[in-house]
């Protein structure tokens, strides 16, 4: 053969291994995506498409609101499912080639395993598989099979009739380390624990049946009870995994964590003796008399004991967080969500209140834009008293800004400072002025950031608090973007949750708000503009310094003239980018720039100008999209171009809405049961919903109250901001327990139960539990429109549901 016959033998032989790779992708990448389509319930060309699009760098709020016709109109959950199972299963696809080759290198890789290998359709199922095979530190099944005892494991699993400690005897090798017969039989026990704790199906089969037939046992640690009595609900606890919801197996964990409880996860006790037979059944061991017979029965028990039941235990632990976890991110996500898109009082000149006691109020005053108009401190509270002179001061305030809303944040002194703004109102009827408590959680860290200080510069610290919650009640989403979401604290336990998974959901939330909502380029922070379609922190800081440098941007147009905005980055945000007053009136609505020709269209065929069609419902509604249809536009496009056209600009959010406390009822002590008041919902979960009534302690609704019929998920009912009517059902001064309903039509109830959870030494097996949420859960710090942080009440809390609910819903905060 020449040399170059042989180089280009090599060269074809490189050719068809790369073919066989590209195949190889592309098999997998189809797979992905059919199993994808299957889950989601739609075809898979639209989940190819879809992938497509993110891989080629679009962001899921252009997805859904552009190219519907691509993805045949996926929308923004569907995708963000898409995107989360996409990234899922390929990381399993990478795991998996990773388990390939490992097993390869090793020379072990047969056709059966690799079929069972590349069948396995989760992480957790490839990883049984793998076990046997997985590189480890020298175990005692190891060191026997080195000293020749695996011979002796498989005479004695396959012929029962043998007796161990005769056929054992040909096994002892003193220089191998084998000095008896019982040596050598505890080395064929290691190797057969080995074996049967590392059979895939057998562990597979197990997990799952002490998954659906198991139960989460929780037990005070002895000396324990004082200190951990926010835990008293699970000094004696049991409940099966299936049964339990996210917030007790999250309370649990954290109780673990502070050293107050200890956890096993076991089988049900009737199911308990189940597991041996089963491992028996599998490897065809029995007990029939015969001279072996024992021993292996012996060997099953050693290795479902000290083995298989640890392993299990942990595998199910990881199993309960994640399911655990993952509804608490959903939980955080949904809250956030509903936070961020709470009603806006829009372009009212504001007043912002942020309270405290011996520094004083903070004020400060803000136009329709959110500038700062004026700032002040006053004195109205203990020590100083001061109360006339700060009502005359915030008076000359309102008049000399036209001040139309007081924006009160709901932290230290917020009812005091209710009660000022109440009597400033009084007096000055004239001023019209409307007073809303606002959430100020967060407002502290986005106080003493660095975006605050160039944003706010030369201002005081305190004061920035202040601005801020006056921008809250103008804005939520534009204000509230400034801060870590996380910061917000609307969630259960979040601070013993993954960051990176919390932080992935979170930030998703606030994409797709802040898209839904769509941004006016001219008035937008920095902030507020990274979430924006396409916009990362650097163009986003380019577009202010443009506009700062070269006066407002008149049209979409001009936006391409931003430094390093190119063609991508404009099709990804122009759409989300608005131009109030403009010359163009398309570029104050959410129609992209690409489809203005179809609008052009639309105009000439109804004979109209622009400004004659926009709102026009009339003449719009009488437009039969089909006929505007294309090769490039297709009827999703059309009918949203229209819409668009009836309400352009159109906010998603709800219309503006204050609830308005009670008279004479401003702390728990004025609470009597059958009060019916109106509150504001600060914070929804799994087992019901916070309110605030206006006596700086949040009530709950616990889930089973919220409706005349069954609740699956609170937020089906309610959502954080929403007005809602409560009645109050009992009230504990003591313990600062507020219970409320909702079902106002019931009866009161004289004398309610009491529901202080299991007492030590009374296991309560998992049975309903009414207003129960957990021990230990972290302290709640934000919430909707008027949340309110509170004081912590220090006092050990030995009740239910009740308890832990309402002390996650203080804040400690110190007096300022």
């Amino acid at each position: 053969m020449s040399p170059r016959s042989g180089t280009e033998g090599a060269s074809c032989g490189v050719a068809r291994q790369a073919i066989r790779a590209s195949e190889t992708i592309v098999g997998v990448t189809t797979a992905i995506h059919q199993r994808i389509a299957s889950e989601l319930g739609v075809r898979e060309s639209q989940v190819t498409a879809a992938v497509e699009l993110l891989d080629g760098g679009a962001t899921v709020p252009f997805i859904a609101r552009y190219r519907k016709e691509v993805t045949g109109t996926l929308d923004d959950t569907q995708l963000r499912t898409l995107e989360e199972r996409l990234g899922y299963l390929r990381e399993l696809e990478e795991r998996r080639a990773a388990v390939l080759e490992s097993i390869r290198q090793q020379g072990k890789l047969d056709d059966a395993l690799e079929q069972a290998i590349l069948a396995a359709d989760s992480k957790a199922r490839l990883e049984d598989i793998y076990l046997p095979y997985k590189p480890k530190r020298r175990t005692k099944a190891q060191i026997a099979r080195e000293a020749g005892l695996e011979p002796l494991a498989d005479q004695l699993i396959g012929d029962p009739s043998l007796d161990p400690r005769a056929t054992a005897a040909a096994f002892v090798d003193a220089e191998k380390g084998v000095a008896d017969e019982s040596a050598a039989l505890d080395g064929a026990r290691s190797i057969l624990i080995e074996r049967f704790a590392e059979d895939a199906d057998l562990i597979g089969d197990l997990r799952e049946r002490m998954w659906t037939r198991g139960r989460l046992v929780a037990k005070v640690t002895e000396g324990k009870q004082t200190e951990g009595a926010k835990f008293s609900d699970y000094f004696d606890f049991a409940e099966p995994y299936a049964k339990l919801p996210s917030h007790r197996i999250l309370a649990m964990f954290r109780g673990e964590k502070e050293g107050v409880l200890d956890l096993t996860m076991e089988p049900e006790p009737e199911d308990e003796s189940t597991f041996e037979p089963r491992i028996a059944a599998r490897f065809g061991i029995s007990d029939q008399g015969r001279p072996g017979d024992k021993w292996m029965s012996d060997t099953v028990r050693w290795a479902w004991r000290t083995r298989i039941l640890i392993h299990l235990g942990a595998d199910l632990r990881v199993r309960l967080w994640q399911a655990a976890e993952d509804e608490a991110v959903r939980v955080f996500a949904a809250n956030l969500r509903d936070l961020l898109l709470a009603a806006p009082a829009g372009t009212r000149s504001t007043m912002g209140l942020d309270p405290g006691f011996r520094t004083g109020v903070k004020v400060a005053v803000v136009d329709g834009t959110g500038k700062v108009v004026a700032t002040d401190t006053i004195y109205p509270h203990v020590p100083q008293n001061k109360w006339d002179e700060s009502i005359h001061r915030l008076a000359a305030l309102a008049s000399k800004h036209n001040v139309d809303l007081i924006a009160i944040g709901n932290g230290t002194a917020s009812r005091e400072t209710d009660k000022l703004a109440a009597d400033l109102i009084k007096r000055h009827p004239e001023a019209k002025l409307t007073k809303v408590m606002v959430s100020e959680a967060g407002a502290s860290v986005y106080s003493a950031s660095a975006y605050a200080a160039s944003e706010l510069p030369g201002m005081d610290v305190s004061l920035r608090g202040a601005v801020s919650i006056a921008r809250r009640l103008q804005d939520p989403l534009a204000e509230l973007v400034k801060i870590d979401p996380r910061s917000i604290g609307v969630g259960q336990y979040q601070h013993d949750l993954s960051e990176v998974k919390l932080s992935r959901s979170l930030d998703a939330v606030v994409e797709d708000c802040v898209n839904a909502v769509g941004v006016d380029v001219n008035t937008a922070s920095a902030p507020l503009l990274t979430r924006v379609s396409g916009i990362g922190a650097t163009l986003a800081e380019n577009i202010v310094i443009h506009r700062d440098s070269n006066g407002p941007f008149k049209n979409r147009s001009e936006i391409k003239k931003v430094p390093r905005l190119g063609p991508k980055a404009f099709e990804q945000c122009a759409g989300f980018l608005r131009i109030p007053d403009g010359d163009d009136p398309l570029d104050s609505s959410s129609v992209h720039p690409e489809s203005y020709p179809v609008v052009r269209t639309i105009l000439s065929t109804v004979g109209a100008d622009l400004k004659s069609v926009i709102g026009n419902t009339q003449v719009l509604r009488k437009v039969k999209p089909e006929q505007f249809v294309s090769d490039s536009v297709g009827l999703p496009t059309v009918t949203d171009i229209l819409k668009e056209l009836e309400k352009p600009g159109r906010d998603p959010r709800p219309g503006f809405t204050t609830a308005t406390f009670a008279e004479g009822v401003e702390k728990i002590a004025d609470l009597k049961p059958g009060m019916v008041l109106e509150g504001v919902v600060t914070n929804v979960a799994a087992f019901g919903a916070f309110v605030d009534i206006g006596v700086h302690q949040d009530g709950l609704v616990h889930v089973s109250a919220l409706s005349n019929t069954f609740v699956k998920d609170p937020r089906e009912v309610v959502k954080s901001g929403d007005v809602v009517k409560v009645r109050v059902v009992e009230v504990d001064e003591v313990r600062k327990r507020i219970s409320l309903t909702m079902r106002l039509t019931d009866e009161p109830v004289r004398k309610p139960r009491d529901d202080r959870g299991p007492q030590q030494g009374q296991p309560r097996q998992g049975q309903p539990r009414q207003q129960r949420q957990g021990g230990g859960g972290q302290q709640r710090q934000g919430g909707g429109q008027q949340q309110r942080p509170r004081q912590q009440d220090q006092r050990s809390f030995n009740g239910g549901a009740m308890a832990d609910a309402l002390r996650r819903a203080g804040l400690t905060k110190d007096s300022k």
